[in-house]
């Protein structure tokens, strides 16, 4: 069964059909024909069929009350409530058979939404987009959470059918031949996946099979009882099916502080070594990302590989925020942790990974948060200026691009795209895009009053001065308005683009064959705006790192080090305002 308990397998003479419903009396399987399915131990309903093969739809009776889709369910072609369709995995011809990915320190990271990154929103479609991608220094497409959700448009974080890819972006082959097109062009594919809840349309888990869920609580729902090992299993198999099936290169799994810890090992430990396990017999680069708002070091360790219980990185929203609240001056919701000392913060997340690293957050009613970081090697830490969450969650989806003077952007970009972190990018950032990205749905009937109602009342302030101005979720506008502008690159966006290019360039050269191995050295604030920070890079070099990010040039001390400049206009006695200048030094 190649390992799967959910699901279907085909086999030479037809298919096995299964099905976890602790809570029905009996199940049936739809097809052309209602066949009973077999009653087995601990809530399990089977059936093998013959002459069954791809392209067949089928749903599952519960009780003769209710048709269900199959919670693994494949693909979806008439969305979360239709029938689940049949995949033949085995049939596809890749064509970058010698694909083994990439070592972790090459990784260089560009997040996008499949739906918006281009006029059509569809896994072909992006393939004619690769190139850009290769030419500008991108090593690495992060794609948005593609699990079947409800509707034409949605984030992707309202999934419910975990192991099908969305309809509305093409079908399982155009997903495949996506990620086979980028693994030819030297590109690894990243996906995100959500086990921290369901969406709120179209699961029908409850009814059926109810030990899937406990009685608290998430910001998106119900939480899931990994306790129960049938509920555990299902997460863990759909992480290896991703990695296996479709060949993704890693994995970046959505908000895991929102996961309940039940006993050892944890949900998180055990996927990392069922993924390590794929990875050693494959003999593949594999890499596991975390998003954690509790800044845990001990889940992290990018030079373990293949994984043993442990993640490469987790994106640094430290990072984004402290950088956020200096260039911007906001300092509402979670902003608040960094209203004070912003710069001090950028320092402290460049000198040793993580802000909070166990003092106490304003935000959180004074609550300790995060572990020491220091000792972890820099590329355990995803840095970036923007991304989904940090536009999307804002009343009209607007890009740090649009608040801030071109000059201090620009120098943000070149302190994060050269220093040892993993860099990450939000689609069209690389040239300056200003098209927003609001959060946008489609749901229907009273979910969908629901989530304007949500919404007005977490940007009650917006709604207030603007109106009708603020962009409706449910609206299909609000998701064209989000579509990249691509001839915007070519003529508005072709200095900046030229920028990332020539920083993204340095770094392939200079900095990346260092990064194994690298190490934190520190960081400090001069005078009121002046930023050094240094690293021990893996070949014994230093790495040096001095910015002025403010208006004013300011006096610098000659550098008394040996060191060889890698990016900026060495200065004579001044710096000017918003120059960053790198250095290496060292063997």
């Amino acid at each position: 069964m190649n390992g799967k308990a959910f699901g279907i397998t085909l086999n030479s003479t037809g298919a096995n059909f299964r099905l976890w419903a602790p809570a029905a009396r009996r199940v049936d399987l739809l097809l052309d024909k209602t066949h009973a399915m077999q009653v087995e131990k601990s809530g399990w309903f089977s059936i093998d069929l013959g002459g069954i093969g791809a392209g067949t739809r089928y749903k599952f009776r519960i009780d003769d009350e209710i048709d269900v889709p199959d919670p693994a369910s494949e693909f979806q072609p008439e969305d979360v409530s239709g029938p689940s369709e049949i995949v033949d995995h085995s049939t596809f011809a890749w064509q970058a058979t010698n694909w083994r990915g990439r070592p972790w320190q090459d990784a260089v990271i560009l997040e996008a939404h499949v739906g918006t990154f281009t006029p059509e929103g569809t896994y072909r479609a992006m393939i004619e987009k690769l190139d850009h991608l290769v030419e500008t220094g991108i090593t690495a497409l992060e794609l948005m959470p593609l699990a079947d959700f409800a509707g034409e448009r949605n984030w992707g974080y309202d999934g419910v059918l975990w192991y099908a890819p969305d309809g509305a972006y093409g079908r399982p082959e155009d997903l495949k031949a996506l990620i086979d097109a980028a693994h030819l062009r030297g590109l690894m594919v990243l996906l995100d996946v959500v086990y921290n809840h369901f969406g709120p349309e179209g699961n029908y888990l409850g009814r059926y099979a109810p030990p899937f869920f406990t009685k608290a609580h998430t910001p998106w729902g119900n939480a899931i009882d990994y306790s129960v090992a049938e509920v555990r299993a299902f997460a863990i198999e759909n992480a290896v099916y991703w990695l296996r099936e479709y060949r993704f290169d890693g994995l970046r799994l959505d908000a895991v502080h929102a996961i309940p810890e039940h006993g050892l090992p944890s949900l998180t430990q055990e996927l990392s070594k069922a993924v390590g396990q794929l990875a050693r017999e494959s003999g593949r680069h594999i890499h596991l990302v975390l998003e954690n708002d509790d800044n845990r070091a001990d889940l992290l360790d990018p030079e373990e590989g293949p994984p043993q219980g442990h993640y490469r990185a987790q994106w640094n929203d430290d990072y984004h925020h402290a950088w956020h609240v200096f260039l911007s001056d906001e300092t509402h919701g979670y902003y608040r942790d960094y209203e004070h000392i912003p710069l001090q913060h950028l320092s402290r997340a460049l000198g040793s990974g993580f802000v909070y690293q166990g003092e106490a957050s304003p935000h959180r009613n004074g609550q300790s948060r995060g572990q020491p970081a220091g000792h972890l090697s820099p590329t355990a830490f995803v840095n970036f200026l923007q991304n989904h969450d940090q536009i999307g969650n804002r009343a009209f989806g607007d890009r740090l691009e649009t608040l801030i003077k071109p000059q201090a952007m620009e120098a943000a970009l070149a302190v994060t795209l050269l220093a040892p972190p993993i860099p990450m990018l939000f689609m069209g950032e690389e040239w300056g895009s200003k098209v927003p990205f609001p959060f946008f749905c489609d749901f229907k009937g009273d979910l969908a009053e629901a989530v304007r109602n949500g919404r007005r009342q977490e940007y009650a302030w917006a709604y207030d001065r603007y109106g009708d101005e603020v962009p409706d979720p449910l609206s299909v506008e609000t998701f064209q308005s989000a579509k990249l502008d691509w001839t915007v690159s070519r003529h508005a966006g072709a200095a900046r683009l030229d920028l990332v290019t020539k920083l993204l360039s340095v770094r392939s050269q200079e900095i990346v064959p260092r990064l194994a191995g690298s190490r934190f050295g520190g960081s400090e604030i001069s005078g009121e705006d002046v930023l050094s920070a240094r690293w021990r890079m893996g070949d014994a070099s230093a790495l040096t790192l001095l910015a002025n990010l403010s208006d004013t040039e300011v006096k610098v001390e000659k550098d008394a080090a040996v060191a060889r400049t890698i990016w900026g206009k060495e200065p004579a006695a001044r710096l000017a305002g918003w120059s960053v200048l790198w250095r290496i030094g060292g063997p």
